[in-house]
């Protein structure tokens, strides 16, 4: 009779054995290790866009002859909260704007085809820069909301 219990009876001191050396000789949890994305991850608010009041209207000249009218509508995408410091600061942002579509203009930026969409890139990426040299980080987007352009 032990000659039959004994296979049963090793067989369960292996599988105990080796269920207590897995259990000591299992790895620590590494605290070091960044925690998951969903576990870290603060909810991001939605940012604010603002429309800037009044249209922009940059003449196209060519040969000292204005040659064509482009109007724009802009708006600022914003930080969550921060609408009220861009219409502060609109006199100012507008100013700036002009001088960066007017440079545009002379450059021939709204010659062509001028909604090309690498060519609105560059004049997204213009305006954005001299905004944030307005506001700071508190902006984070320009957007061509209209575009049109009347030939004389």
């Amino acid at each position: 009779m032990i000659r039959k219990l004994l296979p049963v009876l090793l067989a369960l001191l292996g599988l105990g054995t080796g269920l207590g050396a897995g259990l000591v000789l299992r790895p620590e949890a590494d605290h070091t290790a960044e925690p998951a994305p969903e576990q870290d991850a603060k909810p991001e608010t939605a940012p604010d866009y603002v429309k800037l009041n009044n249209q922009f209207v940059v003449p196209i000249l060519e040969g000292g002859r204005v040659t064509a009218m482009v109007v724009l509508s802009l708006s600022l995408e914003v930080q969550a909260g921060q609408t009220e410091a861009v219409y502060n600061r609109e006199p100012k942002i507008r100013d700036t704007f002009l001088q960066v579509l007017f440079d545009h203009a002379n450059s021939g930026g709204f010659r062509g085809s001028f909604t090309d969409g690498s060519n609105l890139v560059l004049l997204r990426q213009a305006l954005t820069e001299k905004a944030a040299g307005i506001l700071g980080p508190t902006v984070t987007d320009v957007l061509i909301t209209e575009i049109a352009r009347q030939d004389s």
